[in-house]
């Protein structure tokens, strides 16, 4: 799958507000921004995959586990994959995020032209 979002020439607005007066308003599939949980000086965007109490397979690809692998996403916590999953670092590296490292929910992208 190709990267949601381009390197450049856009430009994203995101919602902070909904996120922290009700932050189990998060889908599965939205877009989400949080401090990376291997480098919390760094800010990421992810795809929400898995919510509280989800079962989830930690790597579809079989890449980084076998595919037949299956974890539970604990309470306060989220499973989030990259768009581009052979390039990307998220839950099948790192597990299930603390959903206190959100920091907003992508609303709508503008492409510049």
């Amino acid at each position: 799958m190709f990267p949601t979002l381009a390197e450049t020439g856009e430009i994203v607005i995101e919602d902070r507000l909904t996120l922290r007066l009700f932050p189990y308003r998060i889908a599965r599939g939205d877009l989400v921004v949080l401090k990376s949980p291997i480098m919390p000086e760094s800010i990421i965007g992810k795809r929400v995959l898995g919510l509280p109490g989800d079962i989830v397979c930690v790597d579809p690809t079989g890449e980084t586990a076998p595919s037949t692998e299956h974890i539970v996403v604990p309470k306060g916590h989220i499973w989030i994959v990259g768009d581009n999953a052979p390039y990307s670092r998220d839950s099948r590296t790192f597990g299930p995020v603390s959903m206190s490292l959100l920091e907003g929910k992508l609303i709508m992208r503008v492409i510049i032209l």
